[in-house]
């Protein structure tokens, strides 16, 4: 059945029960098949692999957290043609998040609108999942965050409680203080909560941990804040979570955040902003509206060495990633760039750093900043 039947079909449906038969279908993919679906697990001469933080990604189109929040999915991950995904984002204890409705659909913009609230069934479910499929053929993420019920005051004691349980199931961690859907968190993101959740990571784990941040902070803050991150020992920064600006779509619901094509504009102009000052001293990774080989393209030469999407997927359907990635591969060719850590930062001055740690990131070679951009057409 091609996907636009079948989406014709879940829209129907209200689209968290879609979300959640979407999840059934892949959670029943087969045991043994997942390791080779798709040969960029293993290549280590595929043009779109990089080494980051001491992790090796097949390539750079991950899957954003959110959509497998406990890590249900996880084994069908390469063969929908990801290079890396999170899980999460995990709680220490359950819970059911926000009262239903807390999903909507904006078909006209291609986005997303969720008020879920950090549903999941807790860390103690998903560290048995994970035992299951880890050491696993991609590089897992796991996103953490605090349960509603826990204060603030007390926030820094739930991270630690994930960090140390989850701490050998997966590569890295996401600290996800920046969600709008749970009471009180985005008040975490300051210098002094944010320096003692990374001390902290380091006592517990020796995992890479990185920052989400919101793309609601002032373009100054977001900035600071990633500075901070960095000197607290941060491995990188994702930029960023979902929106509140319920201005970028007519007829928006009054609660949670938005994702998808409306966020695309601030999410790439906040990757710039942080890219202008920090690229060469962390990993970006770019979040937001990312739909295409060609907005995949334009994050990586702004200076993102991973991408992730999520709400693309309900629109455009599960063979979308591995498009984007023969899509990717071709604009490499167009260019006459071999590998695709070389056009990383490609389109910043020659005044802002360069990556110089083999172990936190590939070089970058000279690429022109007066190519192109890539049209949707070029790509197709």
């Amino acid at each position: 059945m091609s996907y636009p039947l079948l989406r014709r079909l879940l829209f129907r449906l209200d689209p968290e029960t879609a979300h959640g038969l979407a999840i059934r279908f892949l959670r029943a993919w087969p045991r043994g098949s997942a390791a080779g679906t798709d040969r960029r697990a293993t290549d280590a001469t595929h043009p779109l692999r990089q080494s980051l933080f001491g992790v090796d990604f097949p390539n750079p189109i991950g899957l954003a957290a959110g959509f497998d929040k406990n890590g249900e999915a996880v084994r069908a991950w390469p063969w929908m043609g990801f290079g890396f995904g999170e899980v999460g984002t995990v709680t220490p204890l359950p819970q059911a998040g926000n009262p239903r409705p807390r999903l909507f659909r904006h078909c006209d913009t291609e986005s997303l609108q969720n008020a879920m609230g950090f549903n999941n069934a807790g860390m103690e479910v998903l560290a048995r999942r994970l035992h299951e499929v880890y050491p696993f053929s991609l590089p897992i993420g796991i996103n953490i965050g605090k349960n509603r019920v826990t204060s603030p005051e007390c926030a820094e004691q739930d991270y630690r409680l994930l960090l140390s349980r989850l701490s050998e199931l997966g590569d890295f961690f996401v600290i996800n203080i920046s969600s709008p859907n749970t009471p009180g968190l985005r008040d975490l993101q300051n210098r002094r909560t944010v320096t003692s959740l990374l001390q902290a990571a380091r006592e517990l784990t020796g995992r890479p941990v990185l920052l989400k941040i919101s793309p609601d902070l002032e373009d100054r803050a977001a900035v600071d804040l990633g500075a901070t991150a960095i000197e607290a020992g941060a491995a990188g920064v994702v930029v960023a979570n979902t929106t509140t600006d319920y201005r970028l779509q007519p007829g928006a619901q009054p609660v949670g955040g938005l994702s998808g094509r409306v966020l695309r504009d601030r999410s790439r102009a906040l990757l710039q902003c942080l890219a202008a000052e920090l690229f060469g001293r962390t990993v970006l990774v770019s979040v937001g509206g990312i739909d295409s080989a060609a907005e995949v393209y334009r994050r990586l030469r702004a200076g993102a060495s991973l991408t992730q999407l999520y709400s693309a997927l309900v629109f455009h359907g599960p063979g979308l990633v591995t498009r984007i990635g023969r899509d990717l591969v071709d604009l490499l060719v167009r260019d006459g760039v071999d590998r695709v850590d070389e056009v990383i930062g490609a389109d910043l001055p020659a005044s802002v750093g360069r990556r110089v740690s083999a172990g936190q990131a590939s070089s970058v070679a000279a690429a022109s900043p007066t190519t192109p951009d890539p049209t949707e057409e070029e790509v197709r």
